[in-house]
C-alpha cells in the first residue's frame, strides 16, 4: 500500500472518530457514533495491517483473534454495574501497549525508523517515548488502584499518607530529571528507571482519591490514556494513533472538568487530596433521630394520588439491575395520567454518563431524562420524587459549609412534597456521610432491593 494511500484512509478514520465523538455527546445519535467509531477502527486496523510485511500477518492475525475473543467474551458476560471498573482495565491496557510499544522502539529504534545519520535515537523522538512512558506507566497504575477499588477489592476510603504531597512532588521533580537525562543521552537504566518512577507516581496520586471522586477519576485516566496513545503515535509517526490519542486525551480532560465542577470541585485538589476523609465520625446512624419506613403498598397508593413524580436513579439502580422495572412503574403511572420525569446528576454511578446509558438500554425516552440544571427548579412543584439507589447526590448536607460535599450541586429532591427512597439500608454512601434526607419528615425510606421493590410497587398500582 502506498504511503498516500495509508494517509488518505488514516484521514477518513480520523474524520469519522470525530463525527463519532459528535454522536456520542447525546443519547438520540448515541448509536450512530458508536457506528461511525467502529467502522473508523476497522479502517484504521485494515490499513495499519496492509501496511505491515508479510511476514508479520501470522503472528498479526493470532494476536488480534485472542483479543477479538476476550473482547467478545467480556462484552457478553460484563453487566452494566460492573462497566465502570471494565472501563478502568482497559485504561490500564491503554497505557501498558505504550510503555511496551516505547521499550520496543527503545530497543529496535531501526524497525521504527527512528534514527538518524549515526544511527541514534533521533531528538524528537527520544522525547516522545520519554512522556509517552511516563503517561502510559502512570495510567497503567492509576487504573489499577481504580479497577481495584470500583471491584471491592479494596477499600473505597482515601489513603492519605503523611507527607503524601511533598512524595509526589519528589518522585515527579525526578521523573522531570531523569527524562533530561534521558534525552541527553539514551540509556536503558535511565529508561527504566523513568518507567519505573512512572508506575509508581500513578499508584500515589490515585489511592489518596476516595470512591465518591471515582467518576472524575474514571474520566481523568480516559484522559490519559489518550495521550499516551497520542504519544506513542509520534515515536511510530502513525497519524491515526496521533489523532485518535489527541481526540481522546482532550475529550477526557474537558469530560474531568465537566465532572470537577458536577461536584463544585477543583480538578487539581481531586488529584491531591481524598474525598470524604473527614467524615468518619458521621458514618454511623444518628441515634437521636427516626426514620418513617414504608411498604410497597404504601408507596403505590402515594404514587396513584399524584399529578409529577421525578425519578432520580444512581448506583443502586445500576446494582440491582432495576432500569427495566423503572421504566414499568413509569409507564404504569403515565397510564394513570401521571407526569414522570428522570433527574440525572452528571456524577450519578461509577462513572460519566452511567445512570443514561441505563436508561438508554430500558429504552426510556430521551425527552423525559433531565440533567441537573434543567430540572433542579421542578422539585419544589413535584408531588413525588423516587429515589432509587441514589445517596450522596441527593444529600442536603452539602448546604452545610461544615460538610465535606460542602458545595457540591444536589438534586434538590428534599423539597419534593413527598420523597420515596429506595435503599437497602442507612449505610451512608461513597463519601462516606450521613444523608440527612433519610430522617426528613418528607421522606418515606423503602428498604429492600431497588429492583424487587420497585416491582412490587408495579404490581401494587
Amino acid at each position: 500500500m502506498s504511503a498516500n494511500l495509508s494517509a488518505l484512509l488514516y484521514l477518513i478514520s480520523a474524520v469519522l472518530f470525530i463525527l463519532a465523538l459528535r454522536g456520542l455527546s447525546s443519547p438520540e445519535s448515541a448509536r450512530m457514533g458508536n457506528v461511525f467509531g467502529m467502522v473508523g477502527m476497522v479502517i484504521a486496523i485494515l490499513t495499519t495491517a496492509f501496511a505491515m510485511h508479510a511476514s508479520s500477518y501470522a503472528g498479526a492475525a493470532l494476536v488480534m483473534c485472542v483479543g477479538a475473543i476476550v473482547g467478545l467474551v467480556t462484552a457478553f458476560r460484563i453487566k452494566m454495574a460492573a462497566m465502570p471498573q471494565l472501563v478502568a482495565a482497559f485504561h490500564s491496557l491503554v497505557g501498558l501497549s505504550a510503555v511496551l510499544v516505547a521499550a520496543a522502539a527503545f530497543y529496535h529504534p531501526a524497525t521504527y525508523g527512528i534514527v538518524n545519520a549515526l544511527g541514534q535515537i533521533r531528538m524528537p523522538s527520544r522525547i516522545e517515548m520519554s512522556l509517552g512512558v511516563v503517561i502510559g506507566a502512570m495510567t497503567f497504575t492509576g487504573s489499577v488502584v481504580a479497577f481495584s477499588r470500583l471491584q471491592g477489592l479494596i477499600s473505597g476510603d482515601p489513603w492519605v499518607f503523611r507527607g503524601q504531597h511533598p512524595i509526589n512532588a519528589l518522585i515527579g521533580a525526578g521523573i522531570i530529571a531523569l527524562i533530561v537525562a534521558f534525552v541527553n543521552a539514551p540509556i536503558a537504566h535511565v529508561f527504566w528507571a523513568v518507567t519505573v518512577l512512572a508506575f509508581v507516581l500513578g499508584i500515589t496520586l490515585i489511592v489518596p482519591i476516595g470512591g465518591a471522586d471515582m467518576p472524575v477519576v474514571i474520566s481523568m485516566l480516559n484522559s490519559y490514556s489518550g495521550w499516551a496513545a497520542a504519544g506513542i503515535g509520534f515515536t511510530l509517526e502513525n497519524s491515526a494513533l496521533i489523532v485518535t490519542g489527541a481526540l481522546v486525551g482532550s475529550s477526557g480532560a474537558i469530560l474531568s472538568y465537566i465532572m470537577c465542577r458536577g461536584m463544585n470541585r477543583s480538578f487539581i485538589n481531586v488529584i491531591l487530596g481524598g474525598f470524604g476523609g473527614e467524615s468518619a465520625g458521621r458514618v454511623a446512624r444518628r441515634a437521636d433521630q427516626s426514620v418513617t419506613s414504608g411498604s410497597a403498598e404504601g408507596a403505590a397508593f402515594i404514587l396513584k394520588n399524584a399529578s409529577s413524580v421525578i425519578i432520580v436513579p444512581g448506583y443502586g439502580m445500576a446494582v440491582a439491575q432495576a432500569q427495566h422495572a423503572v421504566r414499568e412503574l413509569a409507564d404504569a403511572l403515565k397510564a394513570r395520567g401521571v407526569k414522570v420525569s428522570y433527574a440525572i446528576h452528571p456524577v450519578a454511578g461509577r462513572m460519566p454518563g452511567h445512570m443514561n446509558v441505563l436508561l438508554a438500554e430500558a429504552n426510556v425516552p430521551y425527552d423525559e431524562v433531565f440533567a441537573l440544571e434543567d430540572i433542579n427548579s421542578e422539585f419544589q412543584a413535584t408531588d413525588v420524587s423516587y429515589v432509587i439507589g441514589a445517596n450522596d447526590i441527593t444529600n442536603p448536607a452539602a448546604h452545610d459549609p461544615s460538610s465535606p460535599i460542602a458545595g457540591m450541586p444536589i438534586l434538590e429532591v428534599d423539597r419534593s412534597k413527598t420523597v420515596l427512597f429506595v435503599k437497602r439500608s442507612l449505610a451512608p454512601g461513597y463519601a462516606g456521610i450521613d444523608n440527612e434526607l433519610f430522617y426528613r419528615p418528607n421522606t418515606m425510606m423503602l428498604f429492600g432491593d431497588a429492583k424487587k421493590m420497585t416491582e412490587e410497587i408495579v404490581k401494587a398500582l
